[in-house]
């Protein structure tokens, strides 16, 4: 039987519903040290998808913005009310999901890191990934190294961490990373444009150093920017109680 469900993560307790929504290539372990803070504040359930071609959910084009958001609500009640915290390409599908034409119930978005700025040669180099064949390692470790490269969490995650252990998988022929190389085939949003339908307050932040989703690039999206001294482009994993300060009255 064909999957049609994605993988999530989910706790808490009764009541409003959080969901946390990863970038490009990374799984829902990226959200592992920010989840303390989530479960010590929030006063509600939390869900964290992994979207479809990342981490355990299954493998299956096209894969594109709408539908990682449609994906998600599949799997949300829809007549709940929801906040939303999107990460890089997350951002995006967030966006998505509170301009109503998903059928869920947005209460407000929280998102940081979003890459704005796409020139032509990322765009090449992204089809590029998109259209190769998949690398195998002999070795569990090189492919956990791959991934983190690849992901941008060298330095920020550790060969053992939960996330780096669910971005590989082991296949016929040895070990390879776990997201479908496809998923960098999703292109160019037009972010200001889904920031324009959102029927939800959109709430904006960066890293101070974030070269990926620059402030300069997100300032244009509209809503104010809150841009974080010092930090890069992973916030929930190299200062995550900062930036729960920093949105906990968003939320």
């Amino acid at each position: 039987m064909t999957e049609t469900t994605i993988t999530c993560e989910q706790g808490g307790d009764d009541g409003p519903l959080l969901i946390l929504i990863h970038g490009l290539g990374a799984n829902a372990a990226v959200w592992d040290e920010f989840l303390p803070l989530v479960e010590k504040n929030w006063p509600g359930r939390w869900l964290i998808p992994e979207l479809r071609g990342h981490g355990r959910s299954f493998h299956r084009a096209p894969y594109g913005f709408g539908v990682h958001a449609a994906d998600i609500a599949a799997v949300v009640g829809q007549d709940e009310w929801m906040t939303v915290i999107g990460h890089s390409m997350g951002g995006i599908v967030a966006f998505a999901l509170a301009s109503g034409i998903f059928g869920v119930r947005v209460k407000s978005v929280v998102a940081f890191g979003v890459k704005v700025d796409w020139p032509a040669e990322d765009l090449a180099r992204a089809q590029a990934k998109a259209e190769a064949p998949v690398r195998m390692f002999d070795r569990r470790d090189d492919a956990i190294e791959r991934y983190l490269r690849v992901a941008g969490l060298n330095g920020l995650a550790a060969p053992d961490s939960r996330t780096a252990r669910l971005g590989v998988t082991e296949s016929v022929g040895g070990f390879r990373l776990a997201a479908d190389p496809l998923i960098n085939s999703v292109g160019k949003p037009d972010a200001p444009a889904l920031v324009r339908a959102s029927q939800a307050p959109i709430h904006l932040l960066c890293g101070e150093n974030d070269r990926i989703g620059t402030a300069e690039g997100m300032r244009r999206l509209g809503p104010e920017l809150a841009v974080l001294p010092g930090l890069g482009h992973n916030l929930q994993i190299q200062a995550p109680e900062t930036l729960w300060r920093a949105i906990e009255g968003d939320l």
